[in-house]
Protein backbone atom coordinates (compact mmCIF):
# COMPACT_ATOMS: atom_id res chain seq x y z
CA UNK A 1 0.00 0.00 0.00
CA UNK A 2 1.31 3.61 -0.95
CA UNK A 3 1.00 6.73 0.52
CA UNK A 4 0.82 9.88 -1.61
CA UNK A 5 -0.56 11.95 0.97
CA UNK A 6 2.96 13.70 1.06
CA UNK A 7 3.63 14.32 -2.63
CA UNK A 8 -0.16 16.31 -2.43
CA UNK A 9 0.77 18.01 0.25
CA UNK A 10 4.12 19.26 -0.89
CA UNK A 11 2.91 19.89 -4.38
CA UNK A 12 0.49 21.93 -2.85
CA UNK A 13 2.96 24.19 -0.55
CA UNK A 14 4.76 24.43 -3.39
CA UNK A 15 1.85 25.85 -6.02
CA UNK A 16 0.75 28.12 -3.40
CA UNK A 17 4.87 29.73 -2.33
CA UNK A 18 5.22 29.98 -5.80
CA UNK A 19 1.71 31.93 -6.42
CA UNK A 20 2.51 34.12 -3.74
CA UNK A 21 6.10 34.92 -4.71
CA UNK A 22 4.90 35.63 -8.20
CA UNK A 23 2.23 38.07 -6.74
CA UNK A 24 5.28 39.19 -4.76
CA UNK A 25 7.12 39.65 -8.16
CA UNK A 26 4.69 41.57 -10.25
CA UNK A 27 3.93 44.12 -6.83
CA UNK A 28 7.64 45.27 -6.51
CA UNK A 29 7.91 45.27 -10.50
CA UNK A 30 4.67 47.61 -10.55
CA UNK A 31 6.20 49.42 -7.46
CA UNK A 32 9.26 50.09 -9.19
CA UNK A 33 7.80 51.01 -12.42
CA UNK A 34 5.77 53.75 -10.72
CA UNK A 35 2.23 52.21 -11.52
CA UNK A 36 1.04 53.02 -7.77
CA UNK A 37 1.79 56.87 -7.46
CA UNK A 38 -0.18 59.77 -7.75
CA UNK A 39 0.00 59.68 -11.80
CA UNK A 40 -0.65 55.70 -11.73
CA UNK A 41 -3.46 56.49 -14.39
CA UNK A 42 -2.12 58.74 -16.97
CA UNK A 43 -1.37 56.28 -19.29
CA UNK A 44 -4.69 55.71 -19.30
CA UNK A 45 -6.04 58.92 -19.93
CA UNK A 46 -3.57 59.47 -22.48
CA UNK A 47 -5.05 56.00 -24.12
CA UNK A 48 -8.67 57.81 -24.18
CA UNK A 49 -7.18 60.90 -25.02
CA UNK A 50 -5.21 59.29 -28.76
CA UNK A 51 -8.55 57.47 -28.94
CA UNK A 52 -10.57 60.83 -28.88
CA UNK A 53 -7.96 62.35 -31.24
CA UNK A 54 -8.37 59.73 -33.91
CA UNK A 55 -12.06 59.92 -33.91
CA UNK A 56 -12.64 63.77 -34.54
CA UNK A 57 -12.92 64.34 -38.69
Amino acid sequence: MNDYTYPSIYFAYLFFALMFALAVFFFVRTFRRGEWGEHSEDAKYQMLEDDNDRRLP
